[in-house]
């Protein structure tokens, strides 16, 4: 063999080898980059068959809520969108994040007129609220929690808040009337913590849905939700839909997007019909700044500068529409007590007909709650 054959040959070797060392794109192995967790509503009851269908797509049932055709389920993209083609399937849906609204910094009290009807001899007895969010602690001085339950994973403790927003929503709900700290709007009506936001402040829809049904699995009368996402949710919506029709009255915090132009800014749940959607005032019966607006703003409560209860035996002063709407809670749980035959939504309807008007319901909805004319 002579040598110029020699070296087309071993060129040629060369050559095949670096193209082996590539592949082409279509034979390379796609990245997966795990699965997400995923809300699946079913248009029918769930049947073991869809469980099975959702397993060989690579799929896991993380949870199956109780009074919804619904599972959260962990899967990866792909098997997700395939899913959304199944004609049993009404929706799949990303889980989402919700967030503790506003907290920075308690003349609500009167500015309401719950001492007034406190000095009826009325504080609430007998009347079960559930604060869904942080959680509570429950070895604070000026708190009585009955009961509760968490739906945060890693923090399995309902009455230990490593936040302090759940406890300082409990401590205007129903601070005791026991001469330290700060006295709540319905005193004595029942506290249950139910955790579902974590320590930062932060939780997920699927977390939330389960806390609403674990309320109303124990017959809640009032739940309150000082806590917000951006993005609508099917199966959030059903979740408190659920729990309106059940007879419990949904208290949530509009949230601390402001106003602007003409722009709907509140958060989800509190858009939801079924939810009261509560803005902050200010000791002036002005909106605070930072107060949502839009056409589902119901009514207004003390939200600027309210001091409450905080992890440790302390007290903090915080402001945001978390605070206006623990004062909302508690006083449907005074009405309530003044009539235990009242429904969710005659108490609702009270609250909005006795409220003080104040302007734009854009901007008001139907103004500053008075609980002494509500309970009338």
């Amino acid at each position: 063999m002579t040598f110029r054959k020699l070296s087309i040959i071993l060129s040629m070797v060369l050559v095949l080898s670096l193209l082996a060392g590539f592949s082409s794109p279509s034979a390379s192995p796609a990245q997966d980059k795990g699965p997400k967790d995923f809300l699946v509503g079913f248009d029918t009851n769930i049947k073991q068959g869809q469980i099975k269908n959702i397993k060989k797509l690579g799929g896991k049932v993380k949870h199956q809520y109780k009074f919804m055709d619904t599972m959260l389920v962990s899967l990866p993209e792909k098997a997700a969108e395939a899913l959304k083609k199944n004609p049993n399937v009404s929706y799949v849906e990303e889980d989402q994040m919700a967030h503790a609204i506003g907290q920075t910094t308690t003349w609500g009290i009167p500015h309401i007129k719950s001492d007034q009807v406190h000095a009826t001899g009325n504080t609430g007895s007998g009347v079960k609220v559930a604060i869904l969010d942080t959680g509570i602690d429950a070895s604070h001085e000026d708190l009585n929690v009955t009961g509760g339950e968490s739906f945060v994973s890693g923090e399995p403790d309902p009455f230990n808040d490593g936040n302090s927003h759940g406890t300082h929503v409990a401590g205007t709900v129903a601070g005791l009337d026991n001469n330290v700290g700060v006295l709540g709007v319905a005193q004595s009506a029942n506290l249950y913590a139910v955790k579902v936001l974590d320590g930062a402040g932060s939780g997920t829809y699927s977390g939330i849905i389960q806390g609403i049904e674990w309320s109303v699995d124990n017959n809640m009368d009032v739940i309150n939700m000082s806590l917000g996402g951006r993005t609508g949710s099917a199966a959030l919506k059903d979740a408190v839909d659920n729990a309106y029709n059940s007879g419990v009255l949904v208290v949530a915090a509009a949230g601390n997007e402001g106003s602007f132009l003409v722009f709907n800014t509140i958060g989800y749940p509190a858009k939801y019909d079924s939810a009261m959607a509560v803005g902050a005032v200010d000791s002036n019966n002005n909106r605070a700044s930072f107060s949502s607006v839009g056409s589902e703003l119901e009514v207004m409560a003390p939200g600027v500068d309210i001091l409450s209860s905080v992890p440790g035996n302390s007290y903090a002063s915080y402001n945001g529409t978390s605070m206006a709407s623990p004062h909302v809670a508690g006083a449907a749980a005074l009405i309530l007590a003044e009539n235990p035959n009242l429904s969710n939504a005659e108490v609702r309807q009270k609250l909005n007909d006795t409220a003080k008007p104040l302007g734009d319901s854009f901007y008001y909805g139907n103004g500053v709650i008075d609980v002494l004319e509500a309970t009338r």
